[in-house]
């Protein structure tokens, strides 16, 4: 049983009324195939009735667990945001900067075994406007993540005032997203570049926590947190 199984409540999204365990264990079998065919295949290439060939059932047995492929992305968000948000929860008290890197740290940990999948997936996540990160459908996940990075700030022992606070959180979370597509497609021997581009950024944290002291730059940034929610998402975030 894997930590899809184990860490994420089943949406009532596609799934078969009355569930068993014996069903829930297919289920995991079939998402395990799909996900193995799409990362070796590509995510276009790969067809659900090769899926249900795969794993030795019938199209009508897979399509009761996974009516499409966007449902197996869709499981696949959930198994990643929620081990993300199992493991952040044990982020300490202290700076908003030392929380942030654990949190960046923490998402970089729970992708890396999936490093070959997400890249073979890099065009969905990237630019589907349904399917990727900044679509109404995975919201869910962005739910989980980003609220994150949110208290990262927010909770902190040394947080700026609201509304200051929660948007350098929302901002932060779009730095860890841009960090971890620099980490995917990072060709560096085990990822050195992504390594020193992190360690860079927590050199660079205690001078733009001294740059939020000055009012303009506080402004700024709470500016261009509206315009960045106004354009990337569709529903409004937590304020």
């Amino acid at each position: 049983m894997n930590m899809f199984t184990k860490n994420v409540k089943p949406r009532k999204r596609g799934r078969p009324p009355g569930q068993t365990a014996q069903g829930a264990e297919t289920k995991d079998r079939l998402y395990a195939t799909a996900m193995g065919l799409i990362t070796r295949r590509g995510y276009e290439a790969t067809t659900l009735r090769e899926i249900a060939k795969e794993a030795d059932v019938s199209v009508g047995l897979l399509y009761r667990y996974f009516p499409s492929k966007q449902a197996v992305i869709l499981a696949f968000y959930d198994e990643l945001s929620a081990d993300f948000a199992r493991q952040a929860a044990s982020m300490q008290p202290g700076r908003w900067r030392d929380r942030f890197i654990f949190a960046l740290t923490t998402s970089l940990h729970v992708l890396e075994a999936h490093r070959v999948a997400l890249r073979a997936l890099a065009p969905i996540l990237v630019g589907d406007p349904d399917e990727g990160v900044f679509s109404e459908r995975t919201a869910f996940s962005r739910q989980r993540v980003q609220p994150v990075f949110e208290d990262a700030v927010v909770g902190a022992t040394d947080a700026p005032k609201q509304p200051l606070a929660a948007a350098l959180g929302r901002l932060l979370y779009l730095v860890h997203l841009a960090v971890l597509l620099w980490w995917l497609f990072d060709k560096s021997s085990r990822q050195r570049a992504t390594s020193a581009l992190v360690s860079l950024t927590e050199q660079l944290l205690p001078s733009a926590s001294l740059a939020l002291r000055v009012p303009p730059v506080r402004r700024f940034v709470i500016a261009v947190d509206g315009l960045i929610r106004e354009a990337l998402f569709s529903s409004p975030v937590s304020a």
